[in-house]
């Protein structure tokens, strides 16, 4: 018999019992289902975080003031002051693969327009900022150097802010109160979305850092410093030599700790693929193990079959058939249910992704290899838990088989 015949053979022999077959494939069904969408929600997650970090310069990094130790005791990152805009400038000048440099400081307050007022972030910065976190405004202008050096009382509102105090009015040239200071609006930032970790990028108000210092919080350090390599490659020389200038400014003597620290946009972008792929692969294991389920219902069902067809397995020995042609009949079944239950799973779980993407408004990216790969393993699966029941039939002896009621 060839292989045409088989498929025929086996095809019939499943359609006797619809409902049992239909029933065995609804567990590969299941399996396949849920690792594409599994898998589609994982990389779609991934993709969009991978996409914020990058958005924020695949070339920034961020200087933190470090740890103090006082009496024995040990506090956390940010509990020392130790940051100047000094310190910023000795880093634009001084570092060669430093291209713009932004110190920062920042706080919350009340924003009050009007009869409207809005809780919201407030960050002390300097022109730079915008141009290290590619953050353009969507009208009006940035603050300037010479609203710096002036300590202007001007600011630049995000899209969240706006919204909530002006609605769809044009804020340029109003006058906002922050913490009862008045602040004339000269920009608004163009759209921004989440950061990825969490919060609203939108949700922020930027003005000048002097004003910031002097106006709002009354420092004179500041609480971070934004910097950008002159590309992504150059990330690595950059932490070099900042750290050499910083530790030579701040006076700390080789083996003791810095007073800071230095994060860069792909330490978190490291950071988070690696904890994605985790997660990910999670999610997969969890829902292959519905494959396997669906792997022993195929072997089930494939046994009863060999059961309650032994006389026909006999008689097909008797007139001539070989052991491997039951054992590729049965194999040939266990197949087809397989892959008819693969096929199936998979357009289920891309139509299951897409819902979750629409209804939830998360993202989902359905790769053709994770497509390939449920589908794929669903057909071995098949195979490996129909060969014991293939394998069985064809060691029948043809006597017993017809002697058997």
């Amino acid at each position: 018999m060839n292989v045409a015949a088989l498929f025929a053979v086996g095809v019939q022999a499943l359609a006797r019992n619809r409902t049992r077959s239909a029933l065995t494939v609804l567990g590969i069904v299941i399996g396949v289902a849920a690792v594409i969408a599994t898998l589609a929600i994982g990389q779609g997650a991934r993709a969009a975080v991978q996409a914020q970090i990058r958005a924020l310069g695949a070339n920034t990094l961020t200087v933190l003031p470090g740890t103090i130790t006082a009496g024995g005791a040990r506090s956390g990152m940010g509990s020392i002051t130790t940051l100047t805009v000094e310190d910023a400038d000795a880093v634009h000048k001084e570092c060669p693969a430093v291209v713009a440099v932004a110190p920062t400081v920042r706080t919350v307050g009340q924003v009050v327009f009007g009869n409207q007022n809005w809780s919201t972030q407030v960050q002390g910065t300097t022109a730079d900022f915008s141009i290290i976190r590619q953050w353009p405004v969507s009208s009006g202008v940035f603050i300037t150097d010479s609203d710096v050096r002036g300590a202007a009382k001007v600011c630049v509102l995000g899209q969240d802010v706006v919204s909530q105090l002006f609605g769809t009015s044009d804020p340029i040239g109003s006058t906002v109160r922050i913490k009862d200071v008045p602040f004339r609006v000269i920009g608004v930032l163009s759209y921004k979305g989440g950061s990825g970790f969490g919060g609203n990028q939108d949700d922020v108000v930027l003005i000048p850092l002097t004003t910031g210092q002097r106006r709002l919080m009354g420092i004179t350090y500041v609480n971070s410093i934004l910097i950008s390599a002159v590309s992504e490659q150059q990330v690595d020389d950059a932490v070099d030599q900042i750290t050499d200038l910083l530790r030579q400014r701040h006076r700390i003597r080789p083996g003791d700790n810095a007073d800071f620290f230095i994060f860069t946009q792909l330490e978190f972008a490291q950071t988070a693929e690696s904890t994605s792929k985790v997660m990910t692969l999670l999610l997969a294991s969890i829902a292959a193990v519905s494959l396997i389920v669906g792997g022993i219902g195929i072997m089930n069902i494939m046994l009863v079959s060999v059961t309650e067809r032994t006389r026909e397995i006999g008689i097909r020995r008797a007139i001539g058939a070989r052991r491997r042609d039951i054992l590729f009949q049965f194999l040939i079944e266990a197949a087809f249910l397989s892959l008819a239950g693969g096929a199936l799973g998979v357009l289920i779980g891309m139509v299951a992704a897409s819902m979750v993407s629409q209804i939830a408004r998360w993202p989902t990216l359905i790769q053709p290899s994770a497509v390939a790969l449920a589908f794929g393993f669903a057909s071995l699966i098949g195979l490996f838990f129909g060969y014991y029941p293939a394998l069985r039939a064809a060691r029948l002896d043809p006597v017993d088989a017809l002697r058997y009621e």
